[in-house]
């Protein structure tokens, strides 16, 4: 089921004038040649667009008092916006249609809750710098029985499509995937009673559990180790090399300065470590 992008948001107006000064600046010393036409494209709209998904604290989400998108992932998105000189446009992207929007360049760049794996490595590229890493938690009602991966063989699982869950709860733990178009979605189906388990990224459910507790009183992450930790990455279509070296230096600059970490923990991202071991590596080669 593809899905259409459910709205689009553009913040920090800069001229395009600013725009291809900046990216110039950024470019010189990467690529003495011609921009890819990604990078053309940011700098002839003065824009950069990032497909995001908003299904909850702490990576993205709406606040229902400002109505305003919030979250790890957007302010991530803006910090690379400013350094590129352009302001940003969110669109909203789902699991199904995420890949899709970025292939037809609907969207510059992907911040969408997703790891690297072989499959998307090989139709899309990223910068090289790893922002994050990230596994999925298995979450279920407390009395299920469920303490182990090895314990879903045979039983329902809850995903959302498209998920890099789901290979390896099937293939190694021989799980009955149920794929749904959304996070929220495989939640309520969770509740429903569809599925034994729902596993989505730790962070995610980790803060879900914290911020609503009385609504998942009965329900829990039921196995201590996560599943396929793997990095997170910024996404871009194959073949974008200028992108992705400018892309790669304002990541660069983001995490050794602190400034990521600054993002995590005012998102209230539950592990930092990865991020602190980065900054630390990054500031240590400047």
């Amino acid at each position: 089921m593809i899905r259409k992008t459910t709205g689009t948001k553009t913040t920090g107006k800069k001229t395009p004038l600013r725009a291809a000064a900046l990216l110039a600046a950024l470019l010189a010393g990467i690529s003495g040649a011609q921009a890819d036409a990604t990078l053309d494209r940011i700098k002839a709209k003065g824009k950069f667009t990032v497909g995001v998904i908003l299904s909850g604290a702490p990576f993205g989400s709406i606040d229902p008092k400002t109505q305003e998108q919030k979250g790890f992932n957007i302010d991530l998105a803006r910090a690379l916006a400013d350094k590129l000189g352009v302001a940003l446009e969110t669109v909203t992207v789902t699991p199904p249609n995420r890949v899709q929007f970025l292939q037809q360049g609907k969207v510059d760049a992907l911040l969408a809750n997703m790891q690297v794996t072989e499959d998307r490595a090989k139709i899309m590229d990223f910068p090289p710098t790893v922002f994050d890493r990230a596994g999925g938690a298995a979450i279920g009602r407390k009395d299920s029985g469920i303490k182990d991966w090895a314990d879903l063989k045979g039983k329902p699982v809850c995903v959302s499509q498209g998920s890099n869950f789901t290979q390896p709860l099937i293939e190694q733990y021989g799980a009955v995937v149920k794929g749904l178009p959304s996070q929220p979605e495989s939640l309520l189906a969770l509740k429903g009673g569809t599925c034994v388990v729902a596993v989505h990224t730790g962070a995610t459910l980790g803060l879900m559990l914290e911020d609503r507790a009385d609504e998942w009183r009965d329900y829990g992450i039921l196995i201590p180790t996560e599943i396929v930790p793997a990095d997170s990455v910024v996404w871009i279509r194959k073949g974008e090399k200028d992108t992705a070296a400018v892309l790669d230096k304002a990541l660069r600059e983001l995490i050794a300065s602190g400034k990521l970490l600054e993002i995590a923990k005012a998102n209230r991202l539950l592990n930092t470590a990865f991020i602190e071991e980065q900054q630390k590596t990054l500031s240590a080669a400047r």
